[in-house]
């Protein structure tokens, strides 16, 4: 692995930024600024029904005037899609055939091998690997030692239904063809990470550092998201925006310019400061 610093930062399209999708993308941008890193944006498209047309050119816009600027031009990951069809081949083996529908799984902690042995056909079916391994415990730059040994991974969808590869399998490949060896991101991706991680062992790919921020969540405990419809990022407030989330990372900015705010925040930058956990209490609205 290069040991110069690559992040990235990595939305889905399916609507603007909110609160919490800034807050990552702050953190992510920090942290690749402040070690003299590279910070790139790739697009997360693969979710096709939910990609809305004009949640890309908000969010670029949203990064932009808040002085997130990326190094290279924008990634997306349906640049990746012979990569993807790569890496299944490179599994094929430990592969089967799946029919079960999420609502059939809904209320099981992990898939119970239903469709194991039954020989289904590939075509019209997600593809399962058998995983077959203890989850792998990792050290996490904000959560620390994260102890997942004990807990077997079921046998999870590495090609959907549709023919794309699944976000375990996606993102694994996508970072490895950008160079990424840093992944900032929100603690609601945890378990997934195990995933990720026995997908790395299994075809040969070293391993990014991880930072798993505490996700924004309402009043409620609710997860900020744009599936639930929160509240977008107002581009006309970036500096009370931008003072807002460096509060929830644990600052004390100065209220001022982006630019003057992020050089600032640059040269406090310590990632021990972010809060642990796996959310961040006391979400409040922003007093404009």
């Amino acid at each position: 692995m290069t040991s110069e610093y690559v992040g990235r930062f990595a939305p889905t399209p399916s609507g603007p930024l909110h609160l919490g999708s800034l807050l990552t993308a702050v953190a992510s941008w920090l942290d690749a600024r402040a070690r003299r890193g590279t910070w790139l944006l790739r697009i997360d498209d693969l979710d096709t029904p939910r990609v809305d047309p004009a949640a890309e050119p908000a969010i670029l816009g949203t990064l932009e005037s808040h002085g997130l600027r990326w190094d290279g031009p924008v990634h997306r990951q349906s640049d990746h899609l012979e990569r993807h069809q790569s890496a299944l081949r490179q599994l094929a083996d430990r592969c089967f055939a799946c029919a079960c529908t999420r609502r059939e799984l809904r209320a099981l902690d992990r898939y119970p091998g239903t469709c194991r042995d039954r020989g289904l056909p590939r075509d019209g079916n997600a593809l399962r690997v058998r995983a077959e391994a203890a989850a792998p415990s990792f050290m996490d730059r904000v959560q620390g030692h994260v102890a997942t040994t004990e807990r077997i991974v079921g046998d999870f969808i590495v090609q959907r239904r549709d023919g794309f590869a699944s976000y375990p399998l996606a993102v694994v490949v996508d970072d490895l063809a950008m160079g990424v060896n840093n992944v900032v991101r929100g603690a609601d991706l945890l378990d997934n990470t195990a995933e990720q991680l026995l997908v790395m062992r299994w075809l040969g790919i070293e391993e990014p550092n991880y930072a798993h921020l505490p996700v924004v969540v309402e009043g409620s405990g609710v997860k900020l998201s744009k599936h639930n419809r929160a509240t977008a990022i107002d581009d006309r407030w970036v500096s009370h925006n931008l003072a807002a989330v460096l509060s929830l990372l644990g600052f004390d900015p100065p209220l001022d310019r982006a630019e003057a705010m992020l050089a600032w925040a640059v040269g406090e930058w310590d990632i021990a400061r972010v809060p642990k956990g796996a959310a961040l209490a006391g979400f409040f609205a922003i007093d404009h």
